[in-house]
Order: structure tokens, then sequence, then C-alpha cells
């Protein structure tokens, strides 16, 4: 049977709780297997696995105990192995590689922060910015509402202005919390977010990231920022023992 991997450990970790579950229906119990001084946290892996929110909140409990007693060095959901003899052959081929990652994450979280524009307040502040916005604005509505060709004119202005400022309010984003973390990792564009950033955070330092983030949120009003952490480290660690199925551990839970 294949093995579901949900993370990496020293194998001096403390023990999880006993009769922990993971992901599956019937929930698969966890188990560890060790080589030499690592250990990976896995299950058997159930047949047709889908990021149902049952199985995605599985897997992140799994990896929320884990990181609870030490550090871990999580897995995407979705990540098989073809059994336990591939697992402890990747630890022991990679066993450098993995105790470095252990030491460098040891006492560290990631916070997740996603960006985006709040309509009204960032179109009022690219009209207050560009005088030909206003300019256009303004003879469009003494003319009634201006011609076709004058809408589309005005649109593509404010279009332009607003793609323009979504750069500039991520890099001031990044800009405003990322000294108090101690490595950033910015995700992939996706509609909707003008930034989507990690950020590998000292558990001592939290607080201060925090702080950073809402003093952010006062500077760029226009700005509506979510945090998601603390996290196990995601977006700090290469693919382990299992290939992922293409899932982040992270997809909404409201996922069916």
């Amino acid at each position: 049977m294949s093995t579901y991997v949900y993370g990496i450990v020293a194998a001096s970790h403390p023990p999880l709780s006993e009769g922990m579950g993971g992901v599956g229906d019937p929930p698969r119990p966890v188990r560890v297997l060790t080589a030499g001084e690592l250990a990976a946290v896995v299950s058997d892996a159930p047949d047709g696995l889908r990021p149902k929110r049952k199985d995605l909140l599985a897997h992140q409990n799994v990896l929320s105990e884990a990181g609870a007693a030490g550090c871990v060095l999580p897995m995407r959901f979705g990540s098989v192995a073809p059994d336990d003899d591939a697992v402890t052959g990747v630890l022991t081929e990679r066993a450098e590689h993995y105790t470095e990652r252990l030491r460098a994450l040891d006492g560290k979280v990631e916070y997740n922060v996603k960006g985006s524009h709040v309509e009204d307040a960032v179109l009022h502040r690219v009209m207050s910015e560009h005088p030909e916005i206003r300019a256009q604005a303004e003879a469009n509505r003494s003319s009634g509402g201006g011609s076709y060709d004058d809408k589309i004119r005005l649109g593509e202005l404010v279009a332009s202005a607003v793609k323009a400022r979504e750069a500039d309010d991520a890099a001031q984003v990044i800009r405003a919390v990322e000294g108090r973390a101690a490595a950033v990792s910015e995700g992939p564009e996706s509609t909707g977010w003008l930034v989507n950033a990690s950020f590998l955070v000292d558990r001592d330092e939290a607080a201060r990231f925090l702080e950073a983030v809402e003093r952010a949120r006062e500077d760029l009003p226009h700005v509506e920022l979510r945090v998601n952490g603390p996290l196990p480290p995601y977006s700090f660690v290469e693919p382990g023992p299992a290939e992922p199925a293409g899932t982040a551990a992270g997809v909404d839970a409201g996922a069916e």
C-alpha cells in the first residue's frame, strides 16, 4: 500500500498523540517511520484522495500537533510515496539536507499575507494622483456621460493606473513587514490579489511581525490585508520523499 507523508521531523521529536487519525474515511492511523536521525510522519494513503475539507483539515491538524511539539518540515497535501521503504530511503539519501533544513527552521513559523484593493478607495486615490483621469472624467460628465469612445478612454486610463498602483502597493506591503521576517517567499500571481507572500518568522518575533502588518494597514487604507498564520513553513521546504499531487495544504478548507 502507498504511504501518505505529512512531514519530516527529527527522530528525537516528541511522540504524537496516541491514536491520532489522518486523511481518509475512516481516518488512517498516523505513525512514524525512522531512518537514522530523521523520521517521517505518515499514514497509509487512501485510494482516490481528493482535496476535500475533511482531509485538508486532517492534514493540517497532524502538522499542527507535530509543529507544536518541535520543528517539522511540512509536506504539501497529497504527498504520496510508493511505500514505507521509499520514504525511509529518501530520508537516508537526503539526510544532510533535511537535517540542515530542520536546524534552519527550528523555532520559526510561516505567515502568509495577501492583499487586495478596496475598490472605492483605490479609485479615489488614482483620481487624486492623475490629473488626466480627472480631466477625462470631468469632460465626460460635462457632456452628459461622454461618447462611447470617451467612456472607453476613461476606463482604460483608470485600469492602467490601478494596475500600476497594484505593483507599487505590493512592494510597499512587503517592505513594511519583511524586516521582521527571516525570509520571504512570494507566491504565484492570482486573480484578486495584488500581493501574495509568505514570511518565515521567528516565534519570538511573531507579535512584532503582526504589529508591522497592522501599521501597513494604517499606512495603506486602500489595501485590504489578510494574514494567515502561524503555519508550518510550507513555503520554505523543498519537496520531500513524495511527489505532491498538485494541491497545496493551504488550499481553502471549504473545498468539496
